[in-house]
């Protein structure tokens, strides 16, 4: 195993600051990069994740310290403790973190594809496609659950075929697939609040819950599904991610490197574009997470690239800490964790697009 490049600057870094990063390759051609400080800073947000679940398993009309939940996950609770623990509040904790992973690989993915920060699945209509399709269902077919779920990820998944397929022109490039995101974004509100006014109160007031975005009352009947489908495509996510460095130089200079940018792009674009699909289909859409969490990782790590192990951890961070707020910073008014991520995200986009602007880019 060799190892090169001791330092290297960073593109975003001031010209006098170097960040170390190491080119490691192995004999049989492998080849990764070692950045300390970007490897810490996952690490760190793993912990802060499984702290932060531990701390809301805890949290609610039967408060249990730290110590309690650990033991009791470790099996040595009561009977109460172990039932409140394993059967009501482990799913929720594991749909949070699992949803929120999923959001920030998608939001990382489109956001390098695009080469834009607002390149975001809730931004450029995913979120919206998948709105839609649990409308549909609802308003016009009076399904349940079950139905409403895959009504989600079939609107989500035509809403990402009809984005890529308007976007292309002898490939798909960033500022197009924004513009046409965008603009099915507002289509399919339109379609959203049309279809809300066409529904009876009952349902009118079912779809208004759905669409704030909701851990509350998630099981493992929403769990395992969910982690099914990110054990199988985050990895491949992951594994993609040289690719997706490359492609971020432009399609000719990743060409030149070797990588298959269009057969790329597509497994990159239908993994991200499944994702955001079983994210919505398990707890609704929940807003910003998919916009802020590649960012916050990018910062925290300051490493160039899209950051797709750090923006995992990031979004599942963020999640779970945010359905902590929204149950306990309002006493005994306990919110909808897409109320406070939208709060919050909202915030951050208004942030965003300032910076955006007096660095010129927008």
């Amino acid at each position: 195993m060799t190892v090169t490049s001791p330092s290297r600057t960073s593109p975003t870094s001031r010209p006098s600051r170097t960040r170390a990063s190491r080119a490691i390759r192995t004999r049989g051609g492998f080849s990764f990069r070692f950045e300390p400080r970007a490897i810490l800073a996952t690490l760190l947000l793993i912990t802060a994740a499984l702290g932060m679940g531990v701390v809301l398993i805890g949290s609610g009309d039967f408060p249990m310290s730290p110590g309690d939940v650990v033991r009791t996950l470790l099996g040595n609770g009561t009977s109460s403790q172990e039932f409140i623990v394993t059967e009501l509040r482990v799913p929720r904790v594991v749909v949070a973190l699992l949803v929120g992973a999923a959001l920030g690989a998608s939001g990382a993915v489109f956001q390098s594809i695009s080469r834009n920060p607002l390149g975001s699945p809730d931004v450029i209509g995913f979120g919206q496609g998948a709105t839609a399709g649990a409308l549909v269902v609802i308003v016009l077919f009076k399904g349940n659950a079950f139905a409403v779920t895959g009504g989600a990820l079939v609107g989500c998944l035509l809403t990402g075929a009809a984005v890529y397929f308007l976007a292309w022109k002898r490939g798909v490039h960033g500022f197009r697939l924004v513009l046409v995101g965008i603009g099915a974004a507002a289509m399919l509100t339109a379609l959203n609040h049309y279809l809300i006014t066409k529904a009876s109160i009952v349902d009118a007031t079912r779809a208004t819950v759905w669409m704030t975005g909701s851990l509350d009352g998630r099981g493992w009947e929403q769990a395992w599904p969910l982690l099914g489908v990110c054990v199988v495509l985050i990895p491949l996510v992951l594994g993609h991610g040289r690719s997706l460095r490359m492609m971020e130089m432009g399609d000719d200079a990743a060409y030149a490197l070797g990588v298959s940018v269009e057969r790329a792009r597509l497994v990159l674009m239908l993994s991200a574009v499944l994702l955001i699909a079983v994210a919505t289909a398990a707890a609704g859409p929940i807003a910003f997470v998919a916009l802020s969490a590649p960012q916050l990782a990018r910062r925290l790590t300051r490493s160039p690239g899209a950051n797709l192990g750090a923006s995992v951890c990031m979004g599942a961070t963020l999640l779970v800490i945010a359905d902590w707020v929204a149950q306990q910073a309002f006493g005994d008014t306990q919110l909808p964790v897409g109320v406070v991520t939208g709060v919050l995200g909202g915030c951050y986009l208004l942030w965003l697009l300032v910076t955006e602007r007096k660095a010129g880019r927008i």
